[in-house]
């Protein structure tokens, strides 16, 4: 699972996650309430539905995590990620930092990697660079990534996105250390 403020290139190590190691590997597309940005395609990059589905699927328990955020509902449908589970995948999940503790929660043997910028500045001028909102929009982004970055001693691992080949092969690090570990004894 990886987590992380918005802008910090979540997506990006993904990507390189996946095409690294295809098999292995399976992305959980999360739902939403908000809007597809350009490019973004329906049941790949987001499922996107309306406020009544999501809650819906909260209401039923069809969802493994969820959070209200930026005005908008994210979350990752149980079902997928126990599909791909099933498959032997190993399922990552990108998602926000209060998701993250639902997961804390829910599934403990959850491997948590936080990824975070290499300074508030440097993540400024990515935000910037996206141009997909406006400056108030970023400034309120700024500010809860700043506490995010800050709730990184809960993690298992923090990663810093400086580059992208670099954090990249660091959470690729820990993703195959975390195949090798014990399994817990149930209890």
């Amino acid at each position: 699972m990886i987590a992380g403020p918005s802008g910090v290139g979540k997506g990006s190590v993904v990507k390189e996650l996946l095409a690294r190691d295809p098999g292995g590997l399976a992305l959980s597309v999360s739902a939403t309430t908000r809007p597809p940005r350009a490019a973004e395609v329906e049941g790949v990059d987001y499922s996107f539905v309306s406020t009544r589905q999501f809650e819906q699927m909260v209401d039923e328990g069809a969802m493994l995590e969820w959070a209200s955020v930026y005005g908008h509902f994210y979350g990752t449908p149980t079902a997928d990620v126990e599909e791909q589970r099933v498959a032997g995948r190993d399922v990552l999940l990108e998602i926000d930092v209060q998701g993250a503790r639902q997961i804390r929660e829910r599934v403990p043997e959850a491997v948590l990697i936080l990824l975070v910028p290499p300074s508030m500045e440097a993540l400024a001028e990515r935000l910037h660079g996206r141009a997909t909102e406006n400056e108030e929009k970023i400034t309120t982004r700024l500010a809860e990534a700043e506490d995010e970055v800050a709730q990184g001693d809960w993690f298992d691992h923090v990663v810093v996105n400086d580059d992208l080949e670099t954090a990249s092969s660091q959470v690729a690090a820990i993703i195959e250390a975390s195949r090798s570990r014990p399994e817990e004894p149930s209890s």
